[in-house]
């Protein structure tokens, strides 16, 4: 029986094909994807000393993923971040055993968010989710995503990619969990083709998604770069967490990707979004 011909698809599918490598990779190479992390709560005293994003790096996979709890459960004495924990403790636990139960080499993330969102049934609370793969033997990246969480691709200190956020209304995101209206059926699933090795990918919840556009990571990516073009992908989460997300997020002027949807949608908002900001860095790399 095949198990994925039983998971519903999703609301909207994207394609993207980059610009070929000029020195195409010989056959029977596998990209693989380096991984660090960083994560920054919100300062708050109504709010868990935790935050309510939550995070995994499963890097036998090739696989990450991002979710940020939605803070309004406290008013109903709810830890936002206790549900969003769990559906990544279910996402590893699902991509661990996808192979086992399917067969397939690659990991299907559509798959990974229908088994984790069924096994995160009992706990309160609601999040977005983002869960990107390599697929293809590292040539394709593959997402789905679930409300403003989201992931930048660059290619040689250069953006050449951000995926796009679902939102009910302006500052609503689609959701997962309890209450909700929207389930895994919801997501925007994208697959992009063609990765290289050394191009970088910047997996993020809205935290910095709402504070920093792609040319202040690219100003970054062109300082930290070594000679080779390799990152170190822990220390460069942390500086744009440290350098960039915080420091819009904290300025009551600055124009933030934040502050031009909210003129767009008609709301008066100038300067940046305090939130918790979680930022995973990934690099592409052959052996």
């Amino acid at each position: 029986m095949n198990w994925l011909a039983e998971i519903p698809r999703v609301a909207e599918m994207i394609w993207v094909k980059l610009e070929s490598d000029p020195t195409p990779l010989k056959d029977g190479i596998i990209l693989k994807m380096i991984c660090g992390s960083f994560y920054l709560p919100k300062e708050s005293e109504s709010r868990s000393v935790l935050g309510e994003d939550a995070h995994f790096i499963c890097a036998e996979k090739n696989t990450i993923g991002v979710v940020d709890g939605v803070g309004g459960w406290a008013k109903y004495g709810v830890d936002a971040r206790e549900y969003a924990r769990k559906l990544m403790e279910n996402s590893v636990m699902a991509v661990r055993n996808q192979h086992r139960k399917s067969g397939d080499v690659d990991v299907d993330p559509i798959r990974v968010l229908h088994e984790a969102y069924a096994n995160t049934k009992n706990i309160d609370g609601t999040s977005t989710a983002c869960i990107v793969t390599l697929g293809d033997e590292g040539k394709t990246l593959h997402a789905v995503n679930v409300g403003d969480s989201g992931f930048m691709i660059f290619r040689e200190n250069k953006y050449v990619y951000i995926s796009p956020i679902r939102q009910s209304y302006f500052n609503c995101p689609l959701q997962l969990g309890k209450g909700s209206d929207d389930s895994p059926q919801s997501a925007t699933e994208i697959k992009v083709r063609v990765l290289r090795p050394g191009d970088v990918i910047v997996l993020a919840t809205d935290g910095l998604l709402d504070n920093v556009s792609p040319g202040e990571i690219e100003k970054l990516l062109e300082e930290n770069n070594t000679i080779n073009g390799s990152v170190e992908p822990e220390m460069l989460a942390r500086i744009i967490v440290e350098r960039l997300a915080l420091r819009n997020s904290e300025d009551a002027r600055r124009l933030t990707p934040f502050a031009i949807a909210a003129h767009k949608a008609g709301v008066d908002h100038i300067g940046g979004k305090m939130d918790d900001i979680t930022v995973i860095v990934g690099q592409i790399l052959a052996p």
